[in-house]
């Protein structure tokens, strides 16, 4: 972590949010180099990064997956609606920079419940012209309030893309993650698309106790899932070639030297 990550101004102050606690999506805009976390963020980051250094990795692989995950739904796919849930704060890439960038049409509505993404709103609101983005306050245990939300500004019998990047982990439950799922895709039509990503088990032991100790630090905890479990969030979809795998592994870039897995999973399936 560079020494600018530390001594950057405080984000604005907020009645909302709790700067006593660290809280993972602080953390997270911390590990990828970001501006909108507090002293209780960084010293629970670094704590993390002490135990498993590779998080920084699969923070910034995670980025680089949804990137090249849009890019293939907007140039491949001709995808121009995306439902980004449990969007988190504001870096690079984010979805409607991605999208816009490809086809400036692109609609967008974000999904967080979180009072600092609330309050960076008008960062993930600079649409271009030709298309639009919009912020929804509603939780991901919420679908119906998500689907009623996101009708404002999308038109929900046009092909759709869903993206939950890194926020099932957050659902204890792994049944009840997978309703939440099948409750949205349910609402979409024949075209749409799913794209998920969440960190996984069975790939790094020094990654699962790394986590394990941050779920047992009063943190809001996250739950690394096994493969299958990841997989499953996917069924009766098409997936996309390369179906399920580590993050750095689904359609990396050729350019560059051969990735290795990581305990990040995910894939992009179609609804038939």
């Amino acid at each position: 972590m560079t020494d600018s990550a530390t001594t950057t101004p405080e984000p604005a102050a907020h009645q909302d949010i709790d700067t006593s606690v660290p809280h993972s999506a602080r953390i997270w805009n911390y590990w990828l180099g970001g501006q909108d976390n507090y002293p209780v963020d960084r010293e629970a980051g670094d704590a993390y990064t002490a135990v498993f250094p590779g998080i920084v990795t699969i923070a910034r692989s995670s980025r680089a997956f949804l990137r090249r995950n849009i890019t293939y739904l907007v140039a491949e796919a001709g995808i121009r609606q995306f439902l980004d849930v449990g969007t988190g704060l504001p870096t690079a890439d984010n979805t409607h920079e991605v999208a816009q960038q490809i086809a400036p049409e692109s609609r967008i509505v974000y999904v967080d419940n979180d009072p600092m993404v609330l309050a960076h709103a008008r960062t993930l609101l600079r649409s271009t012209p030709e298309g639009a983005t919009a912020y929804v306050d509603a939780d991901v245990l919420d679908p119906d309030r998500i689907l009623a939300a996101a009708a404002g500004t999308l038109d929900l019998t046009r092909p759709t893309a869903l993206i939950l990047s890194n926020i099932l982990g957050h659902v204890a439950d792994h049944d009840q993650a997978r309703s939440l799922v099948t409750r949205l895709m349910d609402a979409l039509p024949s075209g749409s698309h799913l794209s998920i990503n969440d960190g996984s088990r069975g790939i790094d032991p020094v990654f699962e106790r790394a986590q394990d100790a941050y779920n047992e630090s009063g943190a809001v905890p996250y739950i690394l899932r096994t493969v299958d479990q990841i997989t499953s969030y996917f069924d009766g979809l098409e997936l996309i070639a390369p179906g399920v795998v580590s993050v750095p592994l689904w359609r990396p870039d050729a350019t560059s030297p051969a990735p290795d897995p990581i305990g990040e999973h995910g894939g992009l399936a179609r609804k038939p």
